[in-house]
C-alpha cells in the first residue's frame, strides 16, 4: 500500500501545526502580473532538514527569499512557530530574524575580512560580548565546522569547501534555531559535497536546529533530507511533498519520480 504523503491544502492564516517550525500558508510569489508559484501550503517541523527542489526557473530560491522576507508574497503568509513573519512589524522581523542563520550559494563572505573577522560580525552587531569573549567565540566556531587556527586567513586564500564551511560557521555565531541555505554544495566536487552535507547533519544536531535548503542534488536530497517539498515550473504550485525517499518511490505525479529517480546510483549505499 502506498504510503500517505500529507500536505497543509487549506490555508488558515490563524492555524499552524503544534509541531510546525515555519507554515506556509497560500502563498502565491509573483513579479508583477507573472506568476511564480501559487497556492504554496506546506510545513517544516521543528528539526527537520527540509529541502525545497524542483527543476530549474521552477521558484526554489525565490521561495527561499520569501521565506526569508527579502521578497514579499502576492498573496498569503509565512508563520514561525505560529507567529506571522508577513504580517509582523519591522522590529519584530528584526528579532525573529536573529534566531536564524543563512548561507548563500556563493558563500557570501566578506573578501575584505579573513575568516575570523567574517564570523564575529554577527557577534559585534548583535552582543555585547567584550572582544575577549568575540576572540573565543570565533575561535569555537571555526574549529565546530574543522577551521581551527584558520581565523587570520582570506577568503582567497582557501579552498572552496572551506569557504562553504566558514560561511557556516558564521551562520551558527549566534546559536540559531533555523539554518537556511541556498545550493550549500554548489561547485563542490562530491567528496567536498558530502563531508559538508555530514556537516550540516552534526551542527544540526549539536544544536537541536532546524534546517530548510534550496538543493537539486540527489546525494544531498537522499543523504541527509527528511522533508521536502516539489515546486513544478509547468503547473505553478506544489505538487508533492514528504519524505524524498517516499515520494522518488510513491509519489502519484510522474515528473517528481522522474527527478528523483533521475540517477539511480545517488543515494548512498546503507552500511552493512
Amino acid at each position: 500500500m502506498r504510503p500517505s504523503i500529507s500536505c497543509s491544502s487549506t490555508w488558515r492564516s490563524e492555524v499552524a501545526s503544534s509541531e510546525a517550525h515555519i507554515s506556509v500558508r497560500g502563498v502565491t510569489m509573483a513579479y508583477g502580473a507573472r506568476v511564480i508559484q501559487q497556492g504554496l501550503n506546506f510545513d517544516v517541523n521543528r528539526g527537520d532538514i527540509f529541502v525545497i527542489m524542483g527543476g530549474s526557473g521552477c521558484g526554489k530560491s525565490t521561495l527561499l527569499k520569501h521565506m526569508l522576507g527579502l521578497i514579499e508574497p502576492a498573496a498569503g503568509e509565512i508563520l514561525y512557530d505560529g507567529q506571522s513573519f508577513t504580517r509582523a512589524d519591522t522590529a519584530t522581523r528584526d528579532a525573529m530574524r536573529r534566531r536564524w542563520g543563512i548561507t548563500y550559494q556563493s558563500g557570501g563572505l566578506f573578501s575584505a575580512m579573513t575568516l575570523g573577522e567574517n564570523v564575529s560580525l554577527p557577534l559585534q552587531l548583535y552582543t555585547d560580548y567584550s572582544r575577549a569573549e568575540v576572540t573565543e567565540v570565533v575561535a569555537y566556531k571555526l574549529a565546530l565546522v574543522g577551521l581551527g587556527g584558520y581565523e587570520s586567513y582570506y577568503p582567497s586564500e582557501v579552498s572552496g569547501g572551506m569557504r562553504k564551511r566558514a560561511a557556516l560557521s558564521r551562520a551558527i555565531a549566534l546559536d540559531p534555531q533555523i539554518l537556511f541555505f541556498d545550493e550549500p554544495s554548489a561547485g563542490l566536487d562530491p567528496i567536498s559535497s558530502r563531508l559538508l552535507d555530514e556537516l550540516i547533519v552534526q551542527i544540526k544536531e549539536s544544536m537541536g536546529a532546524t534546517v530548510v535548503m534550496v538543493t537539486h542534488e540527489l546525494p544531498s536530497i537522499f543523504g541527509i533530507a527528511t522533508n521536502s517539498v516539489y515546486l513544478d515550473a509547468a503547473s505553478k504550485t506544489m505538487i508533492a511533498c514528504g519524505d524524498p525517499r517516499q515520494l522518488r518511490d510513491h509519489s502519484d505525479q510522474p515528473v517528481v519520480r522522474q527527478f528523483l529517480a533521475r540517477e539511480a546510483a545517488a543515494e548512498p549505499e546503507a552500511e552493512a
